[in-house]
């Protein structure tokens, strides 16, 4: 079964914690927030203060995608702040298996991000040591941005790579998701879809945009009942 993430990035940051309430009564499996730091993406968004005050609001598990430099300086404060699974940028550390046997350490899964440039390949070695992998389908920064295409034979090379190194592993999709997307992704190996701007939008509530998705994900027969 494939799990939907709404990305509060796109919410309306005067009333995330609505939105996060309005994510869990439409029946999201976990919300994901999109931490950048204004260095290793030109965009600034939020903290663990943030995401502390969202934990007090929803049940909804939480998933802190750093977009940051020196992503390990943020690690403790988010696990303080009630996340439960940190994504963190290859390309940000030169000691991802250092910065992953500390996220285990601290008792949250541990994942990590590559960008649309990343070869999957790179991830080989570190796939043992992860939860999961967040493979970026725009490049990180933006919200809105359109699905690069190339994502699916990544992902299903990414799916292979799993199958072999860490059967247990959760491949995550974040940027461009759609439900015209999202049943293609699921069948390559998806388990998790991140969506933004296609769940917390002007154009349609979000249970109704959750819906979209789920429907469009019972035709590949991977849709959460």
């Amino acid at each position: 079964m494939v799990a939907l993430a709404p990305s509060i990035l796109s919410a309306d940051f005067a009333r995330l914690g609505e939105a996060a309430r309005d994510a869990e009564a439409a029946g999201a499996d976990l919300l994901h927030l999109d931490v950048m730091d204004g260095r290793f993406v030109p965009n600034l968004t939020f903290g663990p203060v943030v995401a502390e005050a969202l934990a007090r609001v929803t049940s909804l598990p939480l998933a802190a995608h750093l977009m940051t430099v020196e992503p390990e300086r943020l690690f403790e404060p988010f696990v303080a702040a009630g996340v439960g699974r940190i994504c963190f940028h290859l390309e940000a550390t030169p000691h991802p298996h250092r910065l992953l046997t500390r996220l285990r350490e601290l008792g949250v899964e541990a994942g990590l991000a590559i960008n649309p440039g990343t070869p999957v390949e790179a991830l080989t070695d570190l796939l043992p040591e992860a939860d999961a992998v967040l493979l970026m389908s725009v490049n990180p920064g933006f919200a809105g941005q359109r699905f690069i295409e190339r994502t699916y034979p990544r992902l299903a090379r990414l799916a292979e790579l799993r199958a072999r190194a860490n059967p247990d592993l959760k491949i995550a999709v974040d940027g461009g998701v759609t439900p015209e997307n999202a049943p293609r992704l699921a069948g390559l190996g998806a388990d998790v879809l991140v969506a933004a701007s296609s769940v917390f939008n002007s154009r349609a509530p979000v249970r109704e945009n959750l819906d979209r998705f789920r429907r469009a994900l019972a035709t590949q027969g991977g849709a959460r009942p």
